[in-house]
């Protein structure tokens, strides 16, 4: 039973119970809100609905939207018209870094935000990874910009800056290494990669984009701690929304994090990535509206 379907069946059309407050709590820890946002959120919706009026499910499933609101946060992400966008995937391995680069390409492409993009395989170190961007290039008509596989991935954005530069294009988007660096490796690595894009792009037109896997709850939040500890994330790419029960990973980032949501991969297809809307995404969450 997906977690929509497991809130309306506890927040029915009945009178709520003490019980049902409890059950409310584990379900949205069960939901990756986390323990304390769970009850700090069933504290607050009890208080608002006590003095609204408000005693069925279905009255407190839309105050209860009205309470993780605030958490919803969406930020836009899209290329600038004028000059060179890059846009950099960061995450670790698994979570879909290459095909949202691909997916991102494709949208932008079809909707005119880009007129021109170029793939940089910053993952330089799976041989996998560069392949598979290649796959999405030939697929999307696209010049994929690659080194071998151990190459530095500060030449690899170099090239690919300049590549944008021959070819007119104006989107750059970067994959980059899964792996779980140490702080201070990160740190460093980016830097130079900054220095890198500060040279040949507006730093206005710069931005760190930050992959999370949707089914794996709250290590996805240990992720996205470590990563925003060591660079500036302007959002977040929740991946594999479809195959998730839950998604609330969103609303906790945002909490514990500050860090909006940008987009939702919801499917494998090219089209099947929409950017984030707040009021939306709270009804599938809550299993409101049709």
């Amino acid at each position: 039973m997906k977690f929509a379907d497991r809130i309306r069946s506890l927040l029915g059309m009945s009178v709520i119970t003490d019980d049902d407050w409890d059950a409310l709590a584990d379900l949205l820890v069960e939901g990756d809100l986390g323990a304390a946002f769970a009850d700090a959120a069933v504290t607050e919706l009890r208080a608002a609905c006590r003095d609204a009026g408000v005693r069925d499910g279905q009255g407190a499933r839309s105050m209860l939207k009205r309470v993780l609101m605030p958490w919803a946060r969406g930020v836009d992400i899209r290329p600038l018209p004028g000059g060179l966008n890059v846009v950099m995937l960061l995450g670790v391995n698994g979570v879909g870094k290459t095909t949202t680069a691909a997916k991102l390409a494709s949208r932008w492409l079809a909707d005119g935000s880009a007129h021109g993009a170029i793939l940089a395989a910053g993952d330089t170190f799976r041989a996998a990874a560069i392949d598979q961007l290649r796959h999405h290039g030939d697929r999307l008509g696209l010049r994929v910009v690659a080194q071998e596989r151990g190459s530095d991935p500060g030449a690899v954005l170099f090239d690919a800056l300049d590549a944008a530069a021959a070819d007119g294009a104006d989107l750059v988007l970067a994959d980059t290494a899964g792996r779980m660096h140490t702080k201070q490796n990160l740190i460093l690595e980016l830097e130079k990669m900054d220095k890198i894009v500060a040279a040949k792009a507006d730093r206005s037109r710069y931005r760190r984009l930050l992959v999370l896997d949707a089914t794996t709850g709250q290590n996805a939040l240990r992720q996205a701690e470590a990563f925003s500890e060591a660079v500036a994330v302007d959002g977040i790419v929740l991946t594999k929304y479809d195959s998730s029960a839950k998604g609330g990973i969103a609303l906790s980032v945002a909490r514990n994090l500050g860090l909006p949501t940008a987009f939702l991969c919801d499917g494998e297809r090219y089209q099947d990535l929409r950017p984030f809307e707040p009021s939306r995404y709270l009804d599938e969450f809550l299993g409101l509206g049709s």
